[in-house]
């Protein structure tokens, strides 16, 4: 009797765990439908999102933008890259620098570089100003950033205002009279001298090499015309009252200009004293 009644509760315990076991595997099953659910609605979703995204990576160009294009592809990739992302160890991604930066790099000649070294040079522009113009707008279109405004950059500018500027945001580098100076690592900050209007305020805009950057929030468009028309209208035209600059580097070479002529002044004296007693 004991071994019949062990033998039916096995046998009903085995019965019992049937349905377990069916419960278990349409659970699986389930999860299983539901995964791939999940996986065709993401598909079909990237499906529809797929064109969106390809037109982002391939935006619709203006005529000028496509000009710069061309002349991009021509003289620019090897160095920036395709579509501007930047080449490592060449040259750095384009994309969000804006036309300012571009139209202060090719205009003034520092763009396309002939070598790497710690700074680029300015020399004589490769391109016209239409070319670096629609350089610029294909650099635009292609990844935004600041942009130098149209018309007159001086238009009601205060000249006592923008010396005070001047002096204050830019003369530690470039020196009081605009004519640079040196900076660290084989670095240097240029001469305004042969600097356009233009060229001034897309340096503010864009901070080339070591400059900061100087944007709207920093130096308004006011205070921007300022400062470019005290160097273009009184340091471009300092006649040098007092006669030789000295390159304008400001109190310093003076200074020491100065104490040269005293000190040799002084030695001659004391050789002219000795030699008449």
């Amino acid at each position: 009797m004991t071994s019949d009644n062990d033998r039916r509760r096995g046998l009903l315990a085995r019965l019992r765990g049937r349905p377990v076991a069916r419960s278990r595997g349409r659970r699986r099953l389930g999860a299983a439908v539901r995964l791939a659910a999940a996986l065709m609605l993401a598909g079909g979703a990237y499906t529809v999102f797929a064109p969106g995204v390809q037109a982002q990576d391939n935006p619709t160009l203006s005529a000028a933008a496509n000009e710069g294009k061309a002349l991009f592809d021509v003289s620019c990739v090897t160095c920036h890259g395709r579509n501007a992302q930047g080449v490592e160890g060449r040259g750095p991604s384009l994309i969000g620098v804006g036309s300012a930066s571009v139209e202060f790099q090719v205009s003034s000649g520092r763009m396309p570089m002939a070598r790497q070294e710690a700074q680029a040079m300015r020399k004589p522009p490769a391109f016209t100003d239409e070319q670096v113009r629609q350089l610029g707008q294909y650099i635009q279109e292609l990844g935004g950033g600041p942009q130098v405004p149209q018309g007159d950059l001086r238009e009601g500018a205060n000249l006592s205002t923008g010396g005070e500027l001047f002096r204050i945001n830019c003369s530690q580098c470039h020196a009081f009279g605009a004519g640079g100076g040196a900076l660290s690592s084989g670095k240097y900050a240029p001469s305004l001298k042969p600097a356009s209007d233009r060229q001034i305020y897309a340096a503010m805009l864009s901070g080339p090499q070591n400059m900061p950057v100087f944007g709207d929030n920093q130096i308004s468009p006011e205070q921007k015309a300022d400062i470019i028309a005290y160097i273009q209208e009184t340091l471009k035209h300092d006649q040098d009252q007092g006669g030789f600059n000295l390159g304008r580097y400001g109190p310093s070479t003076e200074g020491l200009a100065i104490f040269l002529v005293g000190i040799v002044a002084l030695v001659f004296a004391s050789l002219w004293i000795a030699g008449k007693s």
